[in-house]
């Protein structure tokens, strides 16, 4: 047995939705662990089974088979309010007739606890989230972060052994996103909080994850940390949902190198020989005026980003598109280059297609 329960554990979890043993399955078996104090997220395109998924932990939904443990605890047949969890949609679901402090001390109340403590916590969870100052408002006289920050109170207060995050920051605009999320994040360290987050935002899970499970069609696509994921998709479905990414034909050879045109890559892991597939990020080339072994290009079409400089080229692979930090030496269309690799950003993802299950 562990000496520390993991925070969350699914163990072959299916679920169905309805009496038909012939209806499709949402989830399909799948097994995983939030270790307790981190937070995963769980990330994939709509209908993946994702929020499925959540609700379970959350009690919302009940598995059709499989076990769910809670601390060590089984909670697969306990409801809701048996769970000690607390979810966060992403409509904050604050009442509109209560000011900021009466929304947070709610769920105490509810629970009763005497109006005193229960203040005192509420404020305590007003100031952990920076909104000291803001109690006696209503929700209509808040920003949407602010309300964020209120939801967050609410279920922080309740001091949950889990906390879930259903597409948190989906209503929210980009900037606000990203100091959320940061936010989030650092709450989540400062407590050591177990956290399941769901998003379909790759750039997010990225940056709130300690582990992230990518998931596609019910299944567990992938699951580990945001660098495994990026860097080394098992499959090229992972790699295209983990950002921008160009699959081309290449040949692995008895040496253990894959030759992508002219270009020799050394693949991190061993890859059998025949014909595979190398999944490139933009960010991944380097561009050179001349030099040996590398791949010829000529610039179709280039667009200038502030930061980064997007460009298209025409080579024997067929188009290449290229994000490159490089501003002082610009490219015009036209040009003639030459493509290299740098070590990070370029996986060999095998020749199948479709969801392939990570090896646990």
């Amino acid at each position: 047995m562990h000496t520390n329960p993991a925070g969350i554990e699914f163990r072959h979890i299916t679920k169905r939705y309805g009496s038909d043993p012939k209806a499709p399955l949402a989830v399909q078996g799948i097994s995983f662990e939030v270790p307790r104090g981190t937070l995963t997220t769980i990330l994939g395109p709509s209908g993946c089974g994702k929020t499925t998924t959540l609700r379970m932990i959350a009690g919302l939904e009940s598995p059709t088979s499989g076990q769910i443990l809670i601390g060590g605890r089984d909670v697969t047949t306990l409801g809701p309010a048996q769970r000690n969890v607390s979810m966060m949609f992403q409509s904050y679901a604050l009442f509109p007739h209560m000011n900021v402090v009466e929304n947070v001390m709610y769920g105490l109340r509810m629970s009763g606890q005497p109006k005193e403590a229960a203040r005192a916590k509420a404020d305590d969870a007003l100031r952990g989230v920076g909104l000291v100052g803001l109690g006696e408002r209503m929700p209509s006289e808040l920003s949407g972060g602010q309300q964020q920050r209120v939801a967050l109170a609410r279920a922080l207060v309740l001091e949950p052994e889990v906390l879930l995050f259903d597409e948190p920051l989906s209503n929210l605009d980009a900037r606000l996103r990203r100091e959320m999320r940061e936010e989030i994040r650092a709450l989540q360290q400062r407590l050591s909080l177990t956290v399941a987050y769901v998003t379909h935002d790759q750039a997010e899970a990225m940056a709130v994850s300690d582990q992230i499970i990518v998931m596609n069609q019910g299944l567990i696509a992938q699951k580990g940390s945001p660098r495994a994921l990026y860097e080394t998709p098992h499959s090229e479905f992972v790699a295209g949902f983990m950002g921008e990414a160009l699959l081309f034909p290449a040949v692995a050879g008895p040496d253990g190198t894959v030759a992508l045109g002219p270009l020799v890559l050394r693949p991190r892991t061993a890859v059998r020989s025949g014909p595979v597939r190398v999944a490139v990020r933009p960010e991944a080339w380097r561009i050179t005026r001349q030099g040996e072994g590398l791949l010829p290009a000529r610039l179709v079409k280039s667009a200038y980003l502030g930061a980064v400089h997007e460009y298209t080229f025409d080579t024997a692979l067929g188009a290449v598109f290229v994000v490159s930090a490089d501003l002082d030496d610009v490219l015009s269309v036209g040009d003639e280059v030459r493509l290299g690799l740098g070590a990070h950003g370029v996986s060999v993802v095998g020749g199948a297609e479709g969801p392939e299950a990570d090896a646990e």
